[in-house]
């Protein structure tokens, strides 16, 4: 399975990150799909059936859906390469992109993130790029002491001491200029790294919740996030 599939509930966690983003008003998206982009390709082409009752006529074929589906999004779903690195996968897609801003993302990271916010701030700076900077949830809890007494113990804190790559990016257009025709070129690595050489490159920083699912155990957190009173990724 692709990783944008993989449930967070009973939904893939590539809809809870569209969700964020179509809250706010942003509802036309380009994926970006490699390994197994056929099986993202017909889980959305299935989207209808998958998610709505209907009633089907066996005889003729007829199908009658009896509930609506509310996601008006637009989403054009391109195959990018099996094998293309993240900067490439960017730069084929180039075709789709049509305004003078496009935002760019993760397809495993969920934040209570405002994605308004963070285009208003990314057009008054002025640069070509914005990241945004969070602080990650450490993996070990942390022991607060005094005088060899532990007064406080806080289970995987989030890291107060600097910012780490969160993903939910702007970008101005010309940085289609800074990524080549090659698809072993990784974004964050000489594309982001001249953006920065460049002075064109500035940081969002968010200090709410945010987390990514790389592991087994990030998985299993979100979902019970998730089924928790008031996820904080569910701005919508």
């Amino acid at each position: 399975m692709p990783k944008p599939l993989v449930q967070i509930g009973d939904k893939p966690i590539l809809w809870h990150i569209m969700k964020i983003y179509a809250h706010y008003g942003f509802k036309d998206f380009v994926l970006c799909l490699g390994y197994k982009g056929e099986v993202i390709k017909q889980y959305f082409y299935e989207y209808k059936m998958l998610n709505c009752d209907f009633t089907i006529n066996l005889g003729n074929g007829d199908i009658v859906i009896a509930d609506p589906v509310h996601e008006d999004w637009n989403i054009t779903l391109a195959q990018t390469g099996v094998d293309a690195m993240t900067a490439s996968r960017v730069k084929k897609i180039e075709k789709y992109i049509d305004g003078s801003l496009f935002m760019l993302t993760y397809g495993d990271g969920l934040a209570n993130m405002n994605i308004k916010e963070l285009l208003e701030f990314h057009r008054s700076q002025g640069k070509i790029g914005t990241v945004t900077g969070v602080h990650p949830s450490s993996r070990f809890g942390e022991l607060v002491i005094e005088n060899e007494r532990v007064v406080d113990f806080l289970e995987k804190p989030q890291v107060q001491n600097g910012l780490v790559n969160g993903g939910f990016f702007v970008f101005d257009r010309r940085f289609f200029g800074y990524l080549p025709d090659d698809d072993s070129c990784v974004l964050e690595r000489e594309p982001l790294e001249r953006l920065a050489a460049d002075g064109e490159l500035c940081v969002y920083k968010h200090t709410g919740f945010w987390a990514c699912m790389d592991t087994q155990r990030d998985f299993q957190l979100l979902n019970t996030i998730w089924n928790s009173e008031a996820p904080p990724w569910k701005v919508w």
